[in-house]
């Protein structure tokens, strides 16, 4: 079932449909700026939490900058049908084929159109084909190098297709959950798998049932949860569910007595299992057929804390299990002390209704304060980002003024003034020396050119880094995860020019982006770089990207003392003003 064929019982349905109408009005050539105003009103409508009936009832979306009348009465239409009539009439007029095209990296509008009518083509199959017998070659502004790149986009985003972002499957796993643990003969329903150890991308969900009733028993239930289509892969304990929409989720189900091991399993990864096997064959116990034994004796185990207690280890958290060296360092008791959501203090990266965001600065304030932060930093976009409304000098000024009134009027709680600036091609950051010494701190991303060779981008960030008003570096890769990979860059020189200059890296908590990569935010710390985490918030809503942040450093085995914004709000700023 597609989000548009579906009622919508949240935002984020109901901006799906928005958007899929932006991509057909585009490729059709439309107003530029009705489709802006669809993107816009999807945007707006990703900040809508709880039930969407009820914020059309009560007049909450109709307030809502962003949305105007015409994309609100298309809202009212999903939230009551569950289809849109607007985007079925142009799903007749556009091929599907040519939206599917825009999701590849280096194909815009105007390319996707001179290949349809050129060559004819209306899907992705058609188009690989071209791009594998010489015929997108030849187009003008094409060549083979294009049809090359092409080719690996399609290949990217086929591998991508297989997963959904952590907090797509963070919902989805919570929703399965929560109907599990009703069940008849279910004592607790965990989540488990990639979910748990909060992998950025996740292919399956796994639920975890500790049940006093018999498998056979549970899995004849199943049939009677909403939304469960079919069974597959059914074996004496587990089964795969596929659920509408088509995704798939893993049920097992365990006794009490061996719910931990049976949970440890479920959870992974494939490497930490196979280090604890080693380690627990080391001390005559063997890890098999998700139990725990000791010898030729089963040893019980109602939880995973007792799993690693009988190895003679304290609890790994499921964040660390990857295989990294977690199961030696519990053992010779090194495990750091993993960073908190009630560690930070701060709330790093947000835009407000100055350049892209949708929110004031008062009303955003307000709501990071009540989400229990002592400070935060505005940053909205810079003049270059004339896309996302960016901030000419005597707009970063004026907004400056409305961050000082604003600081003013809350009392406890401090708001700063910074800025996300782009990084220019050159290295340089998109205002004058001036501007930015009158801000408290400042934000520096690549927003542009992310086709450069890897040296070219190299020296260009090391440029930036060596810049005196730099504070952080803003999503250091520039990746978008499932859309867009990481450019080339050379991250180890990259990693020792910001512990020379002090100059922080983001682990940017947009679920989309997380972006500095876990895999390398331990290489970043023990090169000596410190890390911030930031939402990149556009909404209100955005201010609950920070937990995936905190996710990542997690995996990144960080402690509180490792990011910059667990700092009180004058160790930040003396941080901010060490080379100015």
């Amino acid at each position: 079932m597609t989000p548009e064929t579906m009622p919508a019982t949240d935002g984020r349905t109901a901006a799906q449909v928005l958007e899929q109408i932006a991509a057909f009005l585009e490729l059709k050539g439309e107003n530029p700026f009705r489709i802006r105003a669809f993107r816009t009103a999807a945007k707006a409508l990703g900040g809508v939490g709880g039930d969407l009936r009820g914020a059309l009832a009560g007049g909450i979306l109709a307030a809502t900058k962003g949305v105007g009348p015409a994309t609100l009465q298309i809202v009212q239409e999903v939230a009551d049908t569950g289809r849109s009539t607007l985007l079925e009439e142009l799903r007749e007029q556009v091929p599907p084929g040519l939206v599917e095209m825009l999701a590849i990296s280096g194909l815009g509008v105007a390319k996707i159109r001179q290949i349809h009518e050129v060559l004819g083509i209306e899907s992705i199959p058609e188009l690989e084909a071209a791009a594998q017998d010489g015929r997108l070659a030849e187009l003008p502004r094409f060549g083979a190098r294009t049809a090359e790149n092409i080719l690996k986009s399609i290949a990217f985003l086929r591998r991508a297709s297989a997963f959904r972002l952590l907090h797509h499957a963070d919902d989805e796993a919570e929703g399965l959950r929560a109907a599990l643990a009703r069940l008849p003969g279910v004592r607790e329903a965990i989540v488990a798998g990639d979910v748990r150890r909060r992998m950025e991308v996740v292919r399956d969900v796994v639920v975890v049932l500790v049940a006093d009733a018999a498998p056979d028993e549970i899995f004849a239930r199943l049939g009677t949860l909403p939304g469960v289509q079919e069974f597959a892969g059914r074996d004496e304990r587990q089964v795969t569910l596929r659920v509408a929409g088509g995704n798939t989720a893993q049920v097992v189900v365990t006794t009490p007595r061996n719910a931990g091991a049976v949970l440890l399993q479920a959870t992974g990864s494939a490497a930490h299992l196979e280090a604890l096997a080693a380690h627990a064959a080391a001390r005559g116990c063997s890890l098999h057929g998700a139990a725990l034994w000791r010898g030729s004796e089963f040893v019980a185990t109602p939880d995973e804390a007792a799993v690693y207690a009988a190895l003679g280890l304290p609890p790994i958290p499921p964040e660390l299990r990857e295989g990294s060296g977690e199961v030696a360092a519990a053992a010779a008791g090194t495990l750091p002390r993993l960073l908190e959501p009630r560690d930070l203090r701060g709330f790093l990266h947000c835009h407000t209704a100055y350049s892209d965001g949708t929110t004031s600065v008062a009303d955003l304030a307000r709501a990071v304060r009540d989400a229990g932060y002592a400070w935060m930093g505005i940053t909205d976009h810079s003049r270059s980002a004339a896309y996302a409304g960016g901030l000419s000098p005597d707009d970063l000024l004026r907004q400056a003024d409305e961050i000082d009134a604003v600081d003013a009027e809350l009392d406890g709680f401090r708001v700063l003034k910074g800025v996300e600036a782009d990084i220019l091609v050159d290295g340089a950051l998109d205002y004058d020396d001036a501007t930015l010494a009158r801000l408290d701190f400042v934000i520096g991303s690549v927003h542009s050119r992310f086709n450069l060779g890897e040296r070219e981008m190299t020296d260009r960030i090391l440029r930036a880094l060596g810049h005196p008003a730099l504070t952080i570096l803003g999503h250091p890769t520039g990746r978008l995860l499932l859309s867009r990979e990481a450019y080339r860059l050379d991250l180890e020189k990259v990693f020792e020019r910001a512990a020379a200059t002090g100059v922080a890296l983001e682990i940017n908590a947009d679920p989309h982006r997380l972006d500095l990569d876990w895999r390398v935010v331990r290489r970043a710390r023990e090169a000596g770089a410190f890390v911030s985490i930031g939402a990149d918030a556009h909404n209100t809503a955005g201010i609950g990207n920070m937990r995936f942040g905190v996710d990542v450093a997690r995996k990144g085995w960080l402690g509180a003392a490792d990011v910059l914004n667990t700092r009180d709000v004058d160790g930040f700023l003396a941080h901010a003003r060490r080379h100015r």
